[in-house]
């Protein structure tokens, strides 16, 4: 088959949103690309929670399943490599590749994840995803009761250590130096009976990203069989940004209720635009996408 340059709308980003979304314009019978350079931010992650029919499932299973039931539309393609440029042209955009391929677009949706920043402590990029957390809806369920850490401070610490106390009594709330609370937040982290730990970490032993201590840089050291943490991010990729697309206050591609950023034909889905990182949160989200940008073509052409 002759190879195909122009599309009705490019899908960059071949992860859970962007599949959801590819799978409902496919089904709308529009011609989709999907660019992908094939690194899901979760690939570290060994099993995915929290979504109906695939709860305990390899992330990589659940993407390989949904490639092979979206490659029955057959106005659906797949480019595996990496988007490095867009720009707006008339009537649409143009995309190249990392090799120098280009392609043409009505639309493009931008499911591309963000990039998160690990902290400087030894160990904490091997168990990320692993034993290191981030959310407890995702992944509390496996490690309820256990011996748990939490890593943060201020209201933020607050709050979180708050929430992971549903799942475990046995937390400890790691500041990494100074603690930062109001008097009625110590007095209810005391109540609860949080320990609260000021040292600052120096890394995490771990048998294959699977914590068993965290070590101070005063040598001492704490058991846990988990650990949560928010880290901060980036977007995974800038042609968003350089496309003139606006940035929430926390960072995350802003877009309104229809998924549409601020750009006329770019809209955005997935963890790119979402506090609650999750696999049903980004199929969800990329599915409505597929389904506004449907909408859109169709309010073009009918007139």
């Amino acid at each position: 088959m002759a190879q195909q340059n122009h599309f009705e709308v490019i899908v960059v980003g071949g992860s859970y949103s962007g599949l959801a979304a590819a799978m409902s314009l496919g089904r709308s019978l529009r011609e989709v690309l999907v660019i992908d350079s094939g690194l899901p931010c979760n690939r570290q992650t060994p099993y995915s929670h929290n979504f109906i029919t695939q709860d305990g499932e390899k992330p990589a299973t659940i993407s390989k399943k949904a490639k092979e039931e979206i490659g029955s539309y057959d106005t659906v393609q797949f480019h595996n490599e990496l988007a490095v440029s867009a720009v707006r042209i008339e009537n649409g955009f143009e995309l190249k590749t990392e090799s120098g391929k280009t392609f043409t677009t009505k639309k493009i949706l931008f499911a591309t994840g963000i990039k998160d920043l690990i902290p400087n402590i030894n160990g904490f990029g091997t168990c990320w995803g692993i034993s290191v957390l981030h959310c407890p809806y995702c992944h509390g369920y496996e490690v309820k009761g256990e011996k748990t850490a939490v890593i943060a401070n201020g209201d933020l610490g607050f709050e979180y250590v708050k929430m992971i106390s549903n799942w475990t009594k046995e937390l400890s709330l790691l500041t990494n130096g100074k603690a930062n609370f109001s008097t009625a937040q110590m007095e209810l982290l005391q109540k609860h009976e949080i320990k609260i730990i000021e040292e600052e970490i120096d890394s995490f032993l771990h048998e294959n990203g699977s914590i068993r201590e965290v070590v101070f840089k005063n040598k001492s050291k704490i058991k846990v069989k988990a650990v949560y943490a928010k880290v901060p991010f980036v977007q995974h990729c800038p042609l968003p940004e350089i496309l003139g697309c606006e940035l929430t206050e926390q960072g995350l591609l802003k877009v309104d209720l229809l998924q549409r950023t601020n750009i006329p034909g770019i809209y955005a889905s997935g963890d790119s635009t979402i506090q609650a990182r999750s696999v049903a949160m980004a199929v969800s989200s990329g599915s409505f996408a597929g389904a506004s940008i449907n909408r859109e073509l169709i309010d073009e052409s009918f007139v």
